[in-house]
């Protein structure tokens, strides 16, 4: 029995990738093809007895706790897809709960996943509150948040306040002097606070004629299409919302009340989901690359859990996309020709 053998040895003898050969000691799904040759390989080496020996030697579980707002949301996937890009290659299987968008259950799972030994933890938080601070001091394993910032945590970002700032120059460069800004409550600081508030600073920047009423929606789909007619008695000319998902319900209640949009009211988003470039208009929005989050938290919490220093990020990249969903307004409030 040679101890010597790496997973790639053993990658390279079964004619498979590293990754392949991590799923199956991870349990994960692979090919029947495949899972008989790895196998075959592990047999004749008695790779797999030492693999998992040298785990116990090391007192690691090679399980990364991962805690989830929600399930059905665009982001989450793509945030998920980049965490399991860095995780899988290195042989670590995420253990997932949800909070079901409940600060509490957040706090609870973290605890949970503590107890079950895993070797650090990532979370997709709603917001950093003094419980989830006096949780963490108790702890001898690293975490990562992702979506909020606090000064005494690991995080990793979009920055919010200036994707809000973005937008908001946008749509005063357009012409538009009342606005409502569709989002989520206060609950949220990187949605609800900072990119709101960057908005409302830019938009009213220079412009004494601005004014942004706000109409509470939740994230979902359904909730924003509730909430149109709130929308709409504000007679606003344009209406900017917290997400895409948000901006998407939006315009569909505008479209069975038969108002053209942009032509009689304009509308915008936050996330670059694919899904805006084939709704009716297309959605201009500010696009963030979830996936590229979660690469980076998965990485900076693997360096943590190695003994080495991570830097904290609130300034991943954004990028503007200009759609069919915004037009620009003449300085008395008519439209212009549709841009």
């Amino acid at each position: 029995m040679d101890s010597k053998y790496t997973i790639q040895d053993i990658a390279d003898m079964a004619k498979v990738s590293k990754s392949t050969v991590s799923r199956y000691l991870n349990q994960g799904y692979i090919s029947q093809e495949k899972m008989d040759k790895i196998k075959e390989v592990i047999q004749e080496t008695g790779f797999q007895s030492n693999f998992f020996a040298k785990r116990l030697k090391m007192k690691q579980s090679k399980l990364i706790g991962i805690i989830l707002p929600r399930m059905d949301s665009v982001t989450v996937g793509k945030l998920l897809e980049g965490v399991n890009r860095i995780l899988e290659p290195e042989g670590y299987q995420g253990l997932i709960l949800v909070s079901d968008l409940k600060k509490q259950k957040e706090i609870c799972n973290i605890s949970n996943l503590q107890q079950q030994g895993v070797d650090g933890i990532i979370i997709d938080s709603l917001g950093i509150t003094r419980g989830h601070l006096q949780l963490l001091k108790t702890f001898d394993i690293p975490v990562v948040f992702t979506g909020q910032q606090h000064t005494a945590v690991h995080y990793v970002k979009i920055d919010d306040e200036g994707a809000g700032r973005l937008m908001g120059s946008y749509v005063r460069q357009k012409g538009h002097h009342h606005v409502v800004f569709a989002g989520v409550t206060n609950m949220d600081r990187a949605v609800g606070i900072e990119r709101k508030q960057g908005f409302i600073d830019a938009f009213m920047e220079n412009h004494p004629k601005a004014k942004v009423d706000f109409v509470k929606t939740g994230f979902s789909f359904e909730s924003a299409y509730a909430s149109g007619s709130e929308i709409l008695a504000f007679k606003p000319t344009a209406v900017i919302c917290a997400t895409d998902n948000i901006g998407l319900g939006v315009l569909r209640y505008l479209h069975e009340q038969k108002i053209k949009v942009p032509q009689e009211i304009s509308v915008a988003g936050f996330g670059g989901y694919a899904v805006g470039v084939v709704s009716y208009p297309a959605l201009t929005t500010v696009a963030f690359d979830y996936e590229l989050v979660g690469m980076k938290t998965a990485q900076g919490l693997l360096d943590l859990i190695a003994g080495k220093k991570m830097e904290s990020q609130s300034n991943l990249p954004l990028s503007f996309i200009e759609r069919e969903s915004v037009c620009g307004r003449q300085r008395d409030g008519m439209d212009k020709d549709r841009i």
